[in-house]
């Protein structure tokens, strides 16, 4: 009370020496005449901590009783703060005289008194402290007349001669629905959200400054109302807490929007790291978290509405194609041509089925509706049409590693990863790599590397761009060389070839290195063909390519290697390969059709091959009758009880070169 007494006299009287001189006070401010920014600097250094104990709940529920007739239940044991706290704040607006300048001077008290509670804490205390005299003054006015205590406590507080007015109720009441907008805020910021997460609460707590104050001034001004020690005009604390509600209210609904995202994402988080199937997995990534039954995304093959929806890659491997709408025309068309390989024979390879793989495209569109469809009409594999923010997108760039350029995890039928980025061995090897693990990759790498060393060292100046394709060629017919030559540097300059993006570097094997260079080569893979190891499935692929490599070494014509980067894609005959070059016009427009120069030159040259082979047929030779010591060596008898020389009874020699791709 002394310091609303004190404090409202405009003289301070300082004793100097044996003289009193009287100096001007600085006038207290005006609340109303405070902006936001004026008043958050002041109330935020009010605060110091958050370390006394108040039991909001108990609280809350004891005011809610008492102002808004509640029923809630009220607990047998104390709470804190103590009565004194609540009766010291009473007495100190009580004592408030009865100007607005005062009311802030009171309402910066009370703030520096609780100094060491929390937000939501500072205002509950204050509507307690003022609920002390309005319940007080509720409770007596309905004492009946035969209650000798209780009269007397009502003629002593003057109740039959006070009348409180409805804009001190209506205020009353307010300030208590008020507090449970602050008691939300309250709630938010105990639970520790990340900021990043729920930018908004940062927002919200500036509102929440002005709100308590505004709440503990216009505690104050209605209490001197309730007493009769004042006559405030309420209303316009009233509109000025309406204002700092209305912004915290808009600010408490973003961050409950964003704190749903923030138990979305939790959730999502939970069914990534142990789905139940890769249907589960899908249906996180993709789905609505609320959604109604036309919000789920649809799924297509191609332009072809897929009826089961997600459950059409149920038990199956699912290559994944996550990316943004720019730049994405060579991922499409590579992944159009792999999804068509995948349904080419062998249908199984390493133990996989390749029917059991399939590609799905998860588009970040971004509002970008016209440019996803246009890019959708070109898919030919699976894709997800929404025009929502995706839910898992937070989860695709924190577990997927997705940083705006395309990825392609692979995924078990269980929904594990099964390659964290496919992306890179399909680029580097397409379909050879399937099933795309980095192993198949690193198999690939260690099938070729041998004999990309034998070729780096027999040609100078070769050069390996894993966009670039490559011709190395070479043979004893100088005609044959010089003339492939020719048709490579034609095919370079074609139109067609410059349409499709496509860059071809060709090399003549050993040109302009030392004269045993070619040889070295050749040297150098009968000493590959010599290792016998054959310890993986890896050593008897390269088993293969030496036996083929050598039936090439036998051509009178030459022989090619067709290479994207590294991956060797075909060891070519040299008059089938020459014949395909030789007839590009033929078939040129595949080129853009078959989604690469490869796959439109292998199927061509397969063709020209088997054209070849069945105007030059391979001979049969019998030698049955022959005089045979000189053609076979003499072999015992492998029986230990006979021991004695066999008879060649009969010899056969067959060319198979054409029964298999690997075969000469």
């Amino acid at each position: 009370m002394a310091l609303s007494i004190a404090a409202s006299s405009a003289t301070t009287m300082v004793q100097q020496g044996g003289t009193t001189s009287v100096q001007p006070r600085a006038t207290l401010p005006n609340p109303f005449d405070l902006n936001d920014d004026q008043i958050l600097d002041i109330v935020y250094l009010a605060h110091l901590n958050d370390d006394e104990t108040c039991d909001t709940n108990s609280l809350y529920n004891l005011v809610s009783n008492i102002v808004l007739r509640s029923q809630s239940p009220i607990s047998a044991t104390g709470f804190k703060p103590e009565f004194s706290t609540l009766k010291l704040i009473s007495c100190q607006m009580i004592s408030t005289r009865e100007a607005a300048h005062c009311v802030h001077q009171t309402t910066m008290w009370i703030l520096q008194h609780l100094k060491c509670y929390s937000w939501d804490a500072k205002a509950l205390i204050t509507i307690a402290s003022l609920s002390l005299e309005y319940g007080s003054f509720v409770h007596l006015s309905q004492f009946q007349t035969n209650d000798v205590l209780g009269n007397s406590l009502k003629q002593l507080n003057h109740v039959q001669n006070r009348k409180v007015s409805a804009d001190v109720i209506e205020l009353v009441t307010y300030l208590v629905q008020v507090f449970l907008h602050i008691k939300e805020w309250a709630r938010y910021s105990a639970d520790g959200y990340d900021p990043e997460d729920v930018p908004s609460l940062t927002e919200a707590f500036q509102a929440i400054l002005l709100v308590v104050y505004w709440t503990i001034a216009a505690t104050v001004a209605s209490t001197g109302n309730l007493v009769g020690v004042s006559s405030y005009k309420l209303s316009e604390y009233r509109v000025r807490l309406s204002i700092a509600v209305k912004k915290l209210t808009t600010y408490l609904a973003e961050c409950n929007e964003q704190i749903g995202n923030v138990q979305d994402y939790v959730d999502i988080r939970r069914v990534i790291e142990k789905p139940k199937d890769i249907v589960d997995l899908l249906k996180a990534l993709i789905y609505p978290r609320k959604a109604t039954q036309n919000a789920n995304p649809k799924i297509f093959e191609g332009t072809n509405l897929v009826r089961e929806g997600i459950e059409v890659f149920k038990q199956k491997h699912v290559l994944l194609f996550i990316s943004g709408l720019y730049s994405v025309d060579d991922e499409i068309s590579l992944l159009n041509s792999i999804r068509d390989r995948l349904q080419e024979d062998p249908k199984e390879a390493k133990n996989f089925n390749k029917e059991d793989f399939k590609i799905l495209w998860i588009p970040i569109v971004e509002g970008r509706k016209e440019q996803f469809k246009s890019l959708k009409s070109n898919v030919r594999f699976y894709v997800v049409e929404y025009f929502f923010e995706l839910p898992g997108l937070k989860i695709v760039k924190e577990k997927l590693k997705y940083e705006n350029q395309p990825i392609v995890p692979l995924f078990t039928p269980k929904g594990t990863i099964m390659n964290e980025n496919a992306l890179d061995v399909i680029f580097e090897w397409g379909i050879e790599a399937f099933p795309f693990r980095k192993s198949d990759g690193a198999d690939l790498t260690l099938k070729w590397k041998w004999l990309w060393d034998l070729l780096f060292k027999a040609t100078p100046g070769l050069q390996v761009k894993k966009d670039r394709y490559i011709f190395i060629y070479g043979g004893n017919n100088s005609t044959w060389i010089q003339n492939f030559a020719q048709e490579l540097s034609q095919i370079k300059r074609n139109e067609t070839i410059q349409r499709a993006d496509v860059i071809i570097d060709y090399y003549q094997l050993g040109k302009g290195e030392a004269n045993n260079s070619v040889p070295s080569f050749w040297i150098g893979v009968e000493r590959k063909k010599q290792n016998k190891k054959h310890q993986e499935s890896v050593d008897c692929e390269i088993q293969k390519i030496v036996k083929y490599l050598f039936c090439l070494k036998r051509d009178p014509q030459g022989w090619a290697i067709l290479s994207k980067g590294h991956n060797i894609k075909h060891l070519c005959h040299g008059q089938a390969v020459y014949q395909t070059l030789n007839e590009f016009q033929n078939w040129k427009g595949k080129v853009l059709e078959k989604e690469g120069f490869d796959i439109a030159f292998k199927e061509y040259y397969e063709a020209k091959k088997k054209e070849i082979s069945a105007t030059q047929p391979c001979e049969f030779i019998n030698l049955d009758n022959y005089g045979t010591s000189s053609v076979i060596a003499t072999i015992t008898c492998p029986n230990p009880s006979c021991g004695r020389v066999m008879e060649v009874s009969s010899v056969n020699y067959k060319c198979c070169h054409r029964d298999d791709g690997l075969n000469c």
